[in-house]
């Protein structure tokens, strides 16, 4: 598939970069160009500021049966075109069949979920101690919505990244990743401009590789942004909070992960190791939430090692295309090398390779170590791929020390007999989301998803979007003069 060009959504357009440049997005699994993209800059990035500063005002007081239906519109055509959609993610991302499946249920019930945001509760009465004075909290959009989105789940991130801001009034500029111009911002315009959202609501700047610093950082600093939406690498998340804190902006973070699934000891074997193996290796472990750690108590963990072992060196590796592939090429040769590099970094400091390890053309085979020293990257850094660490604990206590010592908190799961013990871990685990009896790969719209720790602040979900897209308002009024004392 080889699409003639992605550009730039401006102000209800479609438009080629003001440098004139472009560049070539490659195929993850075949190394041919998928789509020549637009490279923009700082020009482009407020060119699209301008437009969405200028829709805003009428966004914000539009009714909430139009930015229903819009939504309701676009949910309804994304569901009809699942097939295409399915391929596109395929060949931009190399995103299996499995996961592009689980994208497109997310945000077709993202966008329904959204519709009703428009007739949400907007506010509330205040006692007021001042006679004959009636107060309100009236909750308002904050006006242009800057998003940063990634590629590794390009469809959900930026959806979840644009809708709910559209949905409580608000216009927005989105930067999607180099690796996902199209899935990631390109298609969401399209769907979303062809169900009738006015010209200028969401504009889509793209930018070429190396070069998302100039777009970013004056989406960051235009007085005009007051809020900024960012999915990605704690590293990346750590400098954009620092640039948005000197502008007195508030962020949205959703970074990185290097979560634990605990296997306590009184857990069914078979269901620890079939959640393990989800959990570790779907959409090739290029996601936030996949398990990195395997924490297992010490007293099954010969049988669960076992199996486990088994089960990922049977995964079929390969194009991402074919449904039978569960592992399939990871984004680009970088991220390859990187991969391979850590694995060997761990496996020279003494850790033990129990399967996988090398690159097999463009993919890596499932891979799993033991005895990984606590200096190694792969040991307190996110890895996107599919690797995964195993390591015993004596006990439920040491598994919790163990899963609690990162410094990242996103997910984990806990897998046990008694899920009232679980649920008691689950509080004193220090993680955003703990999901007991199942791995750490869940997500729904209404959710409050977030970390904690160096995995982010804020929470995305619809039922949370009021309180991080929109700013409260002290309104009041009197029925009656009031005496002031000069």
């Amino acid at each position: 598939m080889f699409l003639e060009g992605v550009r730039h959504h401006i102000g209800g357009g479609w438009v080629d970069a003001a440098n004139g440049r472009t560049y070539d997005k490659l195929n993850p699994w075949t190394g041919r160009v998928f789509a020549r993209v637009a490279a923009g800059d700082a020009d482009d990035a407020l060119a699209a500021l301008d437009a969405a500063d200028r829709a805003f005002p009428a966004w914000a007081e539009s009714l909430p049966m139009d930015r229903q239906r819009i939504l309701l519109r676009a949910a309804d055509a994304l569901d009809r075109r699942r097939d295409e959609v399915r391929g596109l993610l395929a060949a931009e991302t190399g995103c299996g069949v499995h996961f592009a499946g689980v994208q497109l249920d997310f945000c077709v019930n993202l966008l329904r979920q959204a519709a009703g945001l428009a007739y949400a509760p907007a506010g509330q009465i205040l006692p007021s101690d001042l006679a004959g004075t009636r107060a309100l909290a009236m909750r308002r959009p904050v006006g242009v919505v800057a998003a940063i989105a990634p590629w590794n789940a390009s469809l959900v991130l930026a959806g979840r990244a644009v809708v709910a801001p559209i949905a409580t009034g608000n216009t927005v500029v989105l930067k999607p990743s180099e690796e996902a111009p199209l899935t990631g911002g390109a298609l969401w315009a399209e769907l979303l401009a062809d169900a009738g959202l006015p010209d200028g609501v969401l504009n889509v700047v793209t930018h070429a590789p190396g070069e998302a610093g100039a777009v970013a950082e004056t989406l960051i600093a235009d007085p005009r942004v007051r809020r900024i939406s960012f999915t990605g690498s704690t590293v990346t998340g750590r400098r954009l909070a620092e640039t948005a804190g000197r502008h007195l902006k508030r962020a949205v973070l959703q970074l990185g992960g290097h979560n634990p699934l605990l296997v306590l000891g009184d857990a069914d074997v078979g269901q620890a190791v079939d959640a393990a193996v989800y959990g570790a290796f779907v959409h090739s472990g290029q996601t936030c939430m996949c398990a990195r750690r395997l924490i297992v108590d010490r007293s099954i963990a010969p049988d669960f090692t076992a199996r486990f072992v088994a089960r990922a060196a049977e995964l079929p590796v390969g194009d991402p295309s074919d449904p039978a592939t569960v592992v399939g090429p990871v984004i680009n040769e970088w991220a390859l090398s990187l991969l391979e590099r850590r694995v060997r970094e761990a496996v020279d400091l003494g850790a033990r390779l129990l399967t996988g390890g090398l690159p097999s053309g463009r993919c890596f085979p499932p891979t799993v170590l033991t005895g990984v020293p606590p200096e190694a990257e792969l040991a307190f850094d996110e890895t996107f791929g599919p690797v995964v660490l195993l390591e015993e604990a004596d006990d439920a206590e040491d598994a919790l020390r163990r899963a609690n010592a990162s410094d990242f908190g996103l997910t984990a799961g806990v897998i046990t007999g008694d899920p009232y013990r679980g649920l008691d871990l689950a509080r004193r685990l220090r993680a955003g989301i703990v999901h007991v009896n199942d791995q750490p790969v869940n997500d729904e719209p209404q959710m409050p998803f977030g970390g904690v720790k160096d995995s982010g602040a804020g929470r995305f979900g619809i039922g949370f979007a009021a309180e991080e897209f929109t700013e409260v308002q002290w309104v009041t009024a009197r029925q009656e003069t009031r005496l002031y004392p000069f």
